[in-house]
């Protein structure tokens, strides 16, 4: 990312999309977050974020995003608007909970990801696997400088090269390396369960854990 500040809009105002708009406040830009609940309960946390962020609906956060970031419960994706995505970088952080969200077989089979599902829910968007696999709470507090030993690495995928490299220079400004998966067909390699889900671990050890992850749990 340059120097100019980008607005970010956040679709989903829960642990990922609060912590996001935490990290990326604290370094200069600025958030449009929504929930489905309305702008009216978003107040305490927009006082807590500051006069950088402000409260929308689904529809005007997905229209002032520069970039967008979609944290929703998997159940609720095909409720992210979809016009006024066209041509954006869309940050997908969703993960399956077939507990929350029921059943999807598609996923439970293998023949898809979390990823892929948004991205035909929103063929003109360009997305990007983002901030889903570790602890909403590490996003605006595990960073490091550029060049920090043992620094924590993220995982990345995208069918846009342009969304993989805006994800690994957000990644870098919040102090986090970036591993690029690839493809959103290969973007099951981060998601529940799999060896890299959840855990701490530098670009090394991610790529390892991607390379020995299960297709199927």
């Amino acid at each position: 990312m340059d120097d100019s500040m980008t607005t970010f809009g956040i679709i989903g105002s829960g642990n990922i999309g609060s912590n996001v708009a935490k990290a990326v406040i604290a370094r200069g830009h600025s958030v449009v977050i929504a929930n489905s609940r309305g702008p009216a309960s978003l107040a305490d946390l927009i006082a807590d974020l500051g006069p950088s962020a402000r409260a929308a609906t689904a529809e005007e956060a997905a229209a002032a995003g520069d970039v967008v970031l979609v944290a929703v419960p998997l159940r609720a994706y095909r409720e992210v608007p979809v016009a006024p995505l066209a041509d954006k970088i869309v940050l997908d952080a969703n993960n399956y909970y077939f507990e929350r969200d029921g059943h999807f077989p598609e996923l439970d089979a293998g023949e898809a990801t979390t990823s892929g599902l948004l991205q035909t829910h929103l063929p003109e968007s360009k997305v990007a696997k983002a901030f889903n696999h570790l602890g909403a709470d590490a996003i605006p507090t595990d960073g490091s400088p550029t060049g920090t030993p043992n620094r924590r690495a993220l995982a990345t995928a995208s069918d846009s090269p342009e969304a993989a490299d805006f994800v690994t220079t957000l990644y870098d400004e919040l102090g986090f390396d970036t591993v690029n998966i690839g493809p959103l067909s290969e973007s099951w390699r981060v998601e529940r369960d799999r060896p890299a889900y959840g855990i701490r671990q530098n670009r090394e050890e991610l790529a390892a854990n991607l390379a020995k992850a299960p297709r199927t749990i």
